[in-house]
């Protein structure tokens, strides 16, 4: 402390006794006045005194002298927060992540790739190339920054942590969101023969999610939409790939084509991805091989429809050397101008893209140059290591499930494997990314497949939280869940985890929340169950009579309350208390809507929706699209 703040208290317990009463009172009046004086005179000097200190401290100060003396303890100044731009989305505002990588992380033992006798390629062209190391590279960072200058839903899940399908708030006019109302249906699409040319192809199945975007004007202007389209400054494109084999371009508000559908002459069953630039790219991945070209994924121009690029996935690389799906959702990562797609053939896959254009030109350009990674160990067979699963990007790390039950961290710099990490049954989730003071974890679960022999049984769909790090497991639940081995693939039917987790924002930010399909026995009964993410034990559940393939969607109203939104098998759709799990509503959605042939026959959802302000979108197996207004 110091000297001149001090509080001096004066000793004031001194007396002189008194024999006689009249000079005792006498001199005590006169030794009260004397100790007034001296006292007033004491505090009059340490006030003077401690008044020229301040005085002499602020000149010093001022001076920036004496600083050894006078120290003035620094205030932390908080870094601002940048504004959030038009094409960002609100739920996501503002970043959290850090994405900070430390190397020399201890991998947990149990998932050292080196363990089970891990073998690695990397192929450049047929080249087989050592001691790889891109030349531009990889680092995507909090999802928020996945896109640029165009707002919506550009991927499977939304971004490279795959964490939203949700773009902006629900605005009720009575400010409670309480209703779903089918507003529009679509229902001009077609079908195409399998490849097996056993049965037909029709509609949208897992994961067939929509993409949803609203460009820049300079880039809405610059493409082949229908001249009122082009004009309609606040225009939602939804873009919808399907199994017919075209792309099909929606307006959000009521369903009218945007522009000509696209004809790639084959089926596309994943979600295909929109370049997050807000470039006119669209990516597109082949699901069965039944196209009129070859096998593989395809890069198409949006200014006029024209193909930019076809990769033959019948890649004499790959393990599985005649089927090259490419089911899983592509990522780009903006500033190293690469794609970056995993294929069932057994391979990575990333390209450098070379692209030319400039925003609002009527022509783009796109030299790829591709680079494969595959894998192998010793207790695998490589007939087992395709990916269906979409990748998530974590800094340079990337992470995916394959067909073998193996989810994997691989650096998507080195192309070297960080840790695999063994599930327990079969997977075709996408990982699903959130990082918790600095530490990046991993949401998963695994179907019910492999627990059994032939024909119907039970069997657990578990779940589980990773250190997306190390590799190690944070915890791991289940839940009971039927499914059908049959005899060929065709006569499958399958249980447990089939839609991506929702990883709970604002008021569930303490949630994660899974689907179960199956619960109550083949094809019947679906469970969504909401744990706590810290324990992953149980905050809620909510049961629905009917099986759900299709991946649950969170929403928000401006307040932060939080509503879970999934469709089932026969066409129903239902609204749940994101915080209790109970019901809100539900509605019954029909095929025809508005004509003499309305039906509700017919209707089944397996493939994920995609939410833009209060407006969501889905497809049916017959072929339908639907927008649902969530009020």
């Amino acid at each position: 402390m110091n000297r001149n703040d001090q509080y001096i208290e004066p000793d004031n317990t001194f007396y002189e006794p008194s024999t006689d009463p009249s000079q005792g009172t006498m001199a005590l009046v006169i030794m009260l006045t004397i100790l007034s004086v001296v006292l007033t005179s004491v505090l009059a000097g340490i006030y003077f005194k401690k008044k020229a200190a301040d005085d002499k401290t602020s000149v010093l100060e001022a001076s920036g002298e004496g600083s050894d003396r006078y120290i003035v303890p620094a205030t932390a100044t908080p870094t601002p927060v940048p504004p959030i731009q038009d094409y960002q989305n609100p739920l996501l505002y503002p970043a959290t992540a850090s994405v900070v990588i430390d190397p020399d992380v201890t991998i947990a033992s149990d998932v050292l790739p080196s363990s089970r006798g891990l073998t690695q390629t990397v192929i450049n062209g047929s080249v087989i190339v050592t001691d790889y190391d891109r030349a531009n590279p990889i680092y995507m960072t909090d999802p928020l920054d996945y896109s640029v200058d165009a707002a919506g839903i550009l991927t499977f899940r939304g971004n490279n942590f795959r964490n939203t399908a949700t773009f902006g708030y629900l605005t009720p006019d009575d400010g409670v969101v309480d209703d779903l109302t089918q507003v529009w249906e679509y229902y001009g699409t077609h079908s195409r023969t399998t490849s097996d040319m056993s049965d037909e192809w029709t509609g949208f199945e897992l994961t067939g999610q929509p993409l949803i975007v609203q460009w820049s004007d300079e880039v809405r202007t610059s493409m082949n939409l229908y001249s009122d389209k082009a004009a309609k400054d606040d225009l939602v494109e939804v873009i919808y790939a399907c199994l017919d084999g075209w792309v099909y371009f929606f307006d959000l508000d009521d369903g009218s084509m945007t522009r000509d559908p696209i004809y790639v002459g084959a089926s596309i069953k994943g979600t295909p991805s929109v370049d997050p630039r807000g470039y006119p790219i669209l990516y597109l991945g082949q699901g069965d091989d039944n196209g009129d070209q070859g096998f593989g994924m395809y890069i198409y121009s949006l200014i006029d429809g024209q193909r930019l690029y076809f990769y033959e996935g019948l890649d004499d690389g790959g393990y599985r050397m005649n089927w090259a799906a490419f089911d899983s959702s592509p990522l780009v990562d903006r500033a190293s101008d690469t794609l970056i797609w995993p294929c069932e053939n057994g391979i990575v896959y990333t390209f450098q893209l070379n692209t030319d254009y400039t925003p609002g030109s009527s022509s783009i350009a796109i030299n790829p140059v591709c680079t494969g990674y595959k894998y192998i160990f010793n207790d695998t067979q490589g007939r087992y290591l395709g990916v269906e699963s979409s990748i998530g990007v974590y800094g340079n790390y990337g992470y995916f499930v394959d067909n073998n039950s193996n989810l994997i961290c691989l650096d998507l710099n080195s192309f070297e494997m960080v840790w695999v990490f063994r599930v327990s049954d079969d997977s075709r989730l996408s990982p699903a990314l959130e990082e918790e003071n600095g530490v990046p974890y991993i949401y998963i679960g695994t179907e019910v497949d492999y627990q059994g022999g032939s024909g119907q049984y039970s069997g657990a769909a578990y779940t589980y939280k990773i250190n997306a790090l190390t590799g190690e497991e944070v915890w791991q639940t289940s839940q009971s869940c039927y499914t059908y081995n049959g005899q060929t693939a065709d006569t499958d039917q399958t249980g447990g985890c089939l839609g991506n987790p929702i990883i709970g924002k604002n008021s569930i930010s303490n949630l994660v929340i899974f689907s179960y399909s199956m619960t109550q026995g083949l094809t019947v009964g679906n469970r969504v169950v909401a744990y706590y993410k810290d324990t992953g034990t149980e905050a809620w559940h909510y049961d629905m009579n009917i099986y759900s393939y299709s991946s649950p969607v969170d929403c928000y109203d401006e307040n932060g309350n939080a509503y879970i939104v999934i469709a089932d098998n026969i066409g129903q759709i239902h609204l749940i208390n994101g915080q209790t799990g109970e019901r809100i509503n539900y509605i019954q959605t029909s095929r025809y809507i508005g004509t003499e042939d309305e039906t509700s026959n017919g209707v089944s959802f397996q493939a994920s929706p995609a939410v833009f302000g209060d407006m969501m979108v889905i497809g049916t197996t017959s072929g339908s699209v639907m927008g649902i207004k969530i009020e």
